[in-house]
């Protein structure tokens, strides 16, 4: 069998890449494997954590330079250094803008009130699906990383991000490149136990201070939809936690309270986005696979089949 190549991951926003996928981008890259991120949008209309850069929350154009800037650093943190905007290559002046979101219920996401006039969401799927297939027709990934149907938790931009690159991957089949596909989750019972193990006494101390401003997830209340009852492939985290923790740090106007956690069974680290509700870094990042064969991935270091 032919060594594993390269592999794309695509994400909605600045942040994303980390949040959902870092673990695999970093071990992939110490490896010396070929890694592309391409992010669809520059998170214009994030909320922003902290009074320092409090002054860029609804400013679309100078959020999206900051995050810009964060998203190279938490890049570097983790070792990829190919990235590539959706847009880039869309007719001149074109952007894809961060569509917004509204909370509808405990981890579940839907469109907003209002929607930018180049919102992702607005973008046809065939349009952007071209312009991502052309990625991957210039890098001939092994394998391609997305989001599962519903993005995670309902998050219009991810749940279209999910559409764009399925398509994509059909319009390369002509070209008879087949990539192996994988859909970001995590095992329901895993994150369960994780959110209980967050409410112990080493999680406090880690946190000082900040633990007073956050809130703890209800463990026995409703999960998003990147929790799964099975998955079909584990990447372990302990091994690039330093460079998973760094990307989240430099994502500063959406990530807090990033800390490393030893010693607490079912936990390996914790952080906090806007909404100030603590969040479990596990020690196994999780993936289904969409398409394609496990077996081709038998070669790729730190990826695991799931017995």
């Amino acid at each position: 069998m032919a060594p594993v190549g390269g592999l794309v991951a695509v994400h909605a926003h600045p942040d994303d890449e980390t949040l959902s996928t870092g673990a695999l981008l970093a071990t992939w890259a110490r490896a010396g494997l070929p890694v592309t991120v391409v992010t669809c949008t520059r998170g214009e209309r994030g909320e922003v954590i902290g009074d320092t850069l409090a002054h860029l929350e609804g400013d679309g154009p100078a959020l999206a330079a900051h995050r810009e800037t964060e998203l190279a650093a938490a890049l570097a943190s983790l070792g990829v250094s190919d990235h590539v905007f959706l847009d880039a290559t869309a007719p001149a002046g074109e952007r894809f803008e961060d569509s917004g979101m509204a909370w509808l219920d405990t981890g579940r996401a839907g469109v907003a009130a209002d929607l930018p006039d180049q919102a992702f969401v607005g973008v046809p799927v065939e349009k952007a699906a071209a312009l991502l297939a052309d990625v991957l027709r210039a890098r001939q990934p092994d394998v391609v990383v997305a989001y599962e149907p519903d993005g995670g938790y309902g998050h219009p931009d991810h749940v279209h991000a999910h559409r764009v690159t399925m398509r994509a991957v059909d319009l390369v089949a002509a070209d008879d490149l087949h990539p192996t596909v994988l859909w970001a989750a995590q095992r329901r019972t895993h994150l369960r136990a994780a959110y209980r193990a967050l409410a112990g006494g080493s999680v406090t101390l880690a946190l000082g201070d900040e633990r007073a401003d956050l809130t703890l997830p209800d463990p026995d209340g409703a999960l998003p939809s990147v929790a799964v009852d099975t998955l079909d492939l584990a990447v372990d985290v302990l091994p690039v936690r330093d460079a998973v923790l760094g990307a989240m740090r430099a994502h500063g106007t959406q990530v807090r309270a990033v800390r490393a956690l030893d010693g607490t069974p079912g936990l390996v680290g914790c952080y906090a986005l806007s909404n100030d509700v603590l969040a479990p870094v596990l020690p196994v990042e999780g993936y289904r696979l969409a398409a394609g064969r496990v077996d081709v991935l038998a070669g790729a270091p730190g990826v695991r089949p799931v017995a």
